[in-house]
């Protein structure tokens, strides 16, 4: 996706996941992509290739002004002599206000190495529904399943179908492009328009929360592992019960730590001792996920698909809870 932390406000990242680093890259270009959406170029800092990356993958990006966020790489896979994001400017935003005001080629960037919760899975026939700025991640996965000779359709809604990021770069791939428009008068009808499709297909949504939960209605009753969302922020989830405090058994450290409600996992974790990889710190990245040995969660991340949260074999520390007075973590 483009900016995964819609809410825009800074984050901080304690030490890398193992085998994950952080890169020093500089801003090559800048390019106007659309009304508002910016696309940034960005090279090793020593002129060498940057390390490869598959569909659907997002980086960290710190910017000078102190803040960490996730971005999805919207380039070429085949091509690592740069990487490429798309940044909307988001009103109040601290960090997309800083690349559209402040940010200026030639500057040093540090980025982290790539990660992907959002592969492209093999399929006959794909499906990707796009809100806005939420078309960077499928602009590689078009490449990639246009190159495999596997159809493709587009459903990309914009309040002005002319102020479509990418939209020019996306009809040269080859694929079918549905446009969806609410300023034309031609809004998506989710639940009309999956009513006809055969559940052959993978289904990628991504975009604003309205959308991705229109699309999650109509698809609820196909097969597991055939509809994957990326969410731009945390989606609005009631949780099973009010927050109160719990017990933390960390396995591998041997202590034992209390959460209060007013504290995460993490949090408390970090207080003790514990650092545990981190970044956006709202369930939406992937970062902070650690083993569960026993104990029942309750998930609040917008990652772990339905069957991930029924079997508990992973949480994300960051904003998921206990929904019993303790947990035993692998940490």
């Amino acid at each position: 996706m483009s900016e995964m932390v819609n809410a825009d406000k800074p984050s901080t990242v304690a030490a890398p996941r193992p085998g994950e680093q952080t890169l020093q890259v500089r801003l090559r270009a800048l390019i106007w992509e659309a009304p508002g959406v910016l696309s940034l170029q960005l090279t090793a800092a020593d002129g060498g290739p940057l390390p490869p990356f598959e569909p659907g993958a997002h980086i960290d990006l710190k910017l000078p002004n102190g803040t960490l966020r996730q971005y999805s790489l919207c380039g070429d896979p085949n091509d690592t002599s740069h990487y490429r994001l798309g940044i909307r400017a988001i009103s109040g935003g601290l960090s997309s206000t800083f690349v559209h005001k402040a940010l200026r080629p030639g500057e040093l960037l540090t980025v982290s190495t790539p990660r992907n919760n959002f592969p492209l899975v093999d399929s006959k026939h794909y499906i990707f529904v796009a809100g806005g700025i939420g078309i960077t991640p499928f602009i590689p996965m078009m490449r990639e399943a246009s190159a495999k000779g596997r159809p493709w359709t587009l459903i990309y809604c914009n309040k002005r179908n002319q102020d479509a990021p990418f939209l020019a770069e996306i009809r040269t791939i080859g694929g079918e492009i549905s446009l969806h428009s609410s300023e034309a008068g031609t809004r998506l009808d989710v639940a009309k328009r999956f009513s006809t499709v055969e559940q052959d297909a993978v289904v990628y949504c991504c975009g604003p929360e309205s959308l991705m939960t229109a699309v999650e209605e109509a698809t609820k009753d196909w097969p597991e592992g055939t509809v994957h969302f990326e969410w731009f922020a945390p989606r609005s989830r009631a949780s099973d019960q009010p927050d109160g405090s719990f017990e933390v058994v960390c396995q591998q450290s041997g202590i034992t730590v209390t959460v209060p409600a007013d504290k995460s996992i993490l949090e408390v974790l970090g207080e003790n001792g514990i650092e545990v990889p981190r970044s956006c710190e709202q369930g939406v990245c992937g970062t902070c996920e650690l083993r569960v040995i026993s104990g029942e969660v309750d998930h609040r991340d917008s990652i772990l698909s339905s069957s991930e949260r029924a079997a508990s074999a992973t949480m994300m520390v960051c904003v998921s809870r206990s929904k019993g007075p303790r947990l035993v973590l692998d940490v």
